[in-house]
């Protein structure tokens, strides 16, 4: 694929949705960064359901540490692998408070050094919560950037990084999320819904349905 067909459809995908963003629900970075440790292996929407009753009623590193690792549990039951993440959780409270003042870092190796956040979870705080250019490469953008080859590769981080050498510098902040939408709502992992894509006609995907 070339640079013009690459920027081509990153202008479509931005101009369909202007103002792209992440589908958990949260106020403050440290709230995202909760929902995004809770997100992996689950859905955003499983998510958002456990973190509707938690964040009232604990939403920064002392509160949560408060409540105990059990009580955290309770919370967050209906989540998969919960009772990982309800220690790893507590562990990153305690270390976001003893060396970061209680703020999240706003840095790739003070997030990754927290307890249950790696190179992807990193990634998304960055740029959601603090306007990097960084992509998160997730399953649905591993899969649409192989299946459309805007960045073809064999793992996430070598797609990651063909996706920063070739995504276009003005949509660099947004790209994370136009490929995610793309991929959950359009490109979709069994049966991609090819006639109503918007960039079918520019993506490379052989066995494409048009």
């Amino acid at each position: 694929m070339n640079q013009t067909k690459r920027q081509a459809i990153f202008d479509r995908l931005a101009t369909a949705t202007p103002e792209p963003t992440t589908e958990l629900t949260y106020s403050s970075p440290f709230e995202l960064l909760i929902a995004v440790v809770l997100s992996a292996q689950a859905t955003d929407k499983g998510v958002n359901k456990a973190t509707a009753q938690l964040f009232p009623i604990a939403n920064t590193p002392e509160s949560i540490l408060n409540l105990g690792e059990a009580g955290l549990k309770e919370h967050i039951k209906t989540i998969g692998l919960f009772n990982s993440k309800a220690a790893n959780i507590i562990q990153l409270c305690r270390q976001v408070l003893e060396k970061h003042n209680g703020e999240v870092p706003q840095t790739r190796d003070e997030l990754e050094a927290l307890p249950g956040v790696g190179r992807k979870t990193a990634n998304v705080i960055l740029n959601t919560a603090f306007g990097h250019p960084t992509i998160a490469v997730d399953t649905h953008i591993f899969r649409v950037a192989n299946r459309t080859r805007i960045a073809p590769g064999k793992n996430v981080l070598e797609v990651e990084r063909k996706l920063d050498k070739y995504v276009p510098k003005a949509h660099k902040k947004d790209a994370h999320h136009l490929l995610i939408l793309h991929g959950r709502y359009t490109c979709t992992a069994r049966k991609p819904k090819c006639p109503d894509c918007i960039i079918a006609d520019l993506c490379e995907f052989k066995e494409k349905s048009i």
